[in-house]
C-alpha cells in the first residue's frame, strides 16, 4: 500500500475511544502498584481490558486478523503480544515496553484521586496516565484501528504489552522472560520502538540503575545514656554522606553528557529509610538506608558497584575517622570491644543504553516526530529502561519515545495531555507508513 494511503486509512486517534479505555484502565491502577513485598501488581487486570478491545478482531474468535498471545509466568501477571500480519515474510516493526504496572501513589498527597481518571480541560489525570498506562491504551487503539481498517501492509506490526517494569526485585515475570523464551526473536528483523519515555521526542540515551541497600548496625541503648550507645541513625547519615562525597569525586560530570543531551550527570542518593521501631527514648541499634545510582551510559555499572563496595569497606575499617554528631556520639565502644558496621547489598542492576543514531529506525522516528510534533530534538535521561541494552546487544534496533509528560513522571498529581497522545498516534502511523517504502 502507498505510504500516503496508509496514513489516510489509519487516520487520527479516536479520542472518545481512547478516553473510554483509559478510564477503565486507570480505574485498576490501585491494584497495579509495584513495590514488593507489600504491593504486587496484578497486570492481568489491564490485559482483560485490552483483550476486550482486541479479541473481537483476533484469529482466536475467527474474525482475524490479529494474532494475540497472552503469556503468563506468574498468576495474574501476564504479558500480551499482539501481531498484525504483513505480506512480506521477515519484514517487521514493533512497539514494545508499554508496561501495565505503576509506581505507588498515596491519595493523601494528591489533589485528586490517583486511582480513577479525572479530566481537567486537556489534562487526563491519574496514576499511570504518563507512565505508562496511557501508552498501553494508545498502542491498543493503534492495533484496533489496524484490525478495523485492514490495510495491506508489507510489514508485520507487533505490539508487546509487558508486566513488571517498575521494580527489579522480582524477575522472570515480564520482558526478561519473554526474551529468555525467544518470544521476541523475530522482532530483530526491523526497528523496535520502546514506548516508555516522555515529552514526544526521541530519547537517544538512558541511564543505568543500581539499587542499593546499606544496613547499619550499632548498639541500642537508652537515649539518656548516649555515651553507651552506637547510634545507627547517626552512623548511617555520616557514612552515607562520605559515600556520596567519594562517588561524586570519582564519577564527575562527563564532557559527552551534553552531546547526548543528558539533563543530569550520574547521581547516587537515598530514597528510603527504615528501622525496626522503638520508643522515642531509645537510640536505635540498626537501620537500613536504600536508594539507587542513576548512571549515564558513559560509565560502567560493574565499576561503580565495585567502587561503592570499596567505600563501605574503607569506612568500616576506619570508623574512628568518620565524622560524629556531638561530644558523646561515637561508632566504637572501646571498653566493650564493640564496633558499628555497614553492610552494602545490591538488587539487580541495569545498564544504560545509547540508541543507534545511524539506524533506519532512528531516522524514521525523527521524521515521524517532525511531521507530527513540528520539530525534532532528541534527548537523553538518567531514568532506566530494563533490558534495552540487552535487547540492543542481541541485535535489536531499539529506539525509544513516549507521549506523556516528564514533569509528572513518578510524581504526585500525574497527568498527560490528550493532544500529546493524539500526536503520538500520528507518529506511530507515520512510522508504519515510512517503513512501507
Amino acid at each position: 500500500m502507498a505510504t500516503s494511503k496508509v496514513k489516510q486509512v489509519l487516520g487520527n486517534l479516536n479520542e472518545e475511544s481512547f478516553v473510554s479505555l483509559l478510564t477503565k484502565i486507570i480505574g485498576e491502577s490501585k491494584f497495579l502498584q509495584n513495590n514488593p513485598p507489600e504491593l504486587i501488581p496484578e497486570e492481568d487486570r489491564v490485559v482483560k481490558h485490552v483483550l476486550d478491545c482486541l479479541l473481537p478482531y483476533s484469529t482466536a474468535t475467527g474474525a482475524g486478523p490479529l494474532v494475540v498471545n497472552h503469556v503468563t509466568y506468574f498468576p495474574g501477571r501476564g504479558n500480551l503480544i499482539v501481531e498484525y500480519p504483513g505480506t512480506e515474510p521477515g519484514k517487521i516493526l514493533s512497539f514494545v515496553g508499554m508496561h501495565m504496572d505503576v509506581v505507588t501513589a498515596n491519595p493523601n498527597d494528591w489533589d485528586f484521586d490517583p486511582f480513577s481518571l479525572s479530566i481537567e480541560g486537556e489534562k487526563l489525570r491519574g496514576r499511570g496516565t504518563t507512565d505508562c498506562l496511557g501508552h498501553v491504551v494508545l498502542v491498543t487503539e493503534l492495533m484496533r484501528r489496524l484490525a478495523e481498517t485492514k490495510p495491506k501492509l508489507k510489514s508485520t506490526v507487533v505490539a508487546v504489552f509487558i508486566a513488571n517494569e517498575e521494580n527489579s526485585a522480582i524477575t522472570g515475570v515480564g520482558v526478561d522472560a519473554l526474551v529468555k523464551d525467544g518470544l521476541l526473536d523475530k522482532l530483530k528483523g526491523g526497528p523496535l520502538f520502546w514506548i516508555d519515555t516522555a515529552d514526544k521526542q526521541p530519547c537517544i540515551g538512558t541511564g543505568g540503575m543500581i539499587p542499593w541497600k546499606l544496613h547499619v548496625t550499632g548498639k541500642l541503648f537508652h537515649s539518656g545514656l548516649a555515651h553507651k550507645a552506637i547510634n545507627a541513625l547517626e552512623l548511617g547519615m555520616e557514612a552515607l554522606k562520605e559515600i556520596q562525597l567519594r562517588f561524586y569525586k570519582d564519577f564527575p560530570p562527563h564532557p559527552k553528557e551534553q552531546v547526548y543531551g543528558f539533563a543530569t550527570p550520574s547521581t547516587m542518593k537515598p530514597t528510603q529509610w527504615s528501622y525496626p521501631g522503638g520508643g522515642i527514648n531509645q537510640i536505635p541499634g540498626e537501620c537500613t538506608i536504600a536508594g539507587d545510582v542513576r548512571l549515564i551510559i558513559l560509565s560502567d555499572v560493574k565499576d561503580v558497584m565495585e567502587k561503592l563496595q570499596e567505600y563501605v569497606d574503607d569506612i568500616n575499617e576506619n570508623l574512628d575517622k568518620l565524622d560524629t554528631r556531638g561530644p558523646v556520639s561515637k561508632y566504637i565502644l572501646h571498653d566493650e570491644n564493640l564496633r558499628g558496621s555497614l553492610t552494602l547489598t545490591f538488587d539487580e542492576a541495569m545498564s544504560g543504553v545509547a540508541c543507534d543514531l545511524d539506524s533506519r529506525g532512528f531516522h524514521v522516528l525523527c521524521k515521524a516526530t517532525e511531521e507530527a510534533v513540528g520539530h525534532v530534538k532528541p534527548y537523553s535521561i538518567t531514568g532506566s529502561l530494563p533490558l534495552i541494552r540487552e535487547l540492543q546487544e542481541e541485535g535489536f534496533d531499539v529506539q525509544t519515545a513516549g507521549y506523556g509528560l516528564m514533569a509528572t513522571y513518578h510524581a504526585k498529581n500525574e497527568y498527560c495531555l490528550l493532544s500529546d497522545m493524539c500526536q503520538g498516534y500520528q507518529v506511530f502511523t507515520s512510522i508504519i507508513s515510512q517503513l512501507e517504502e
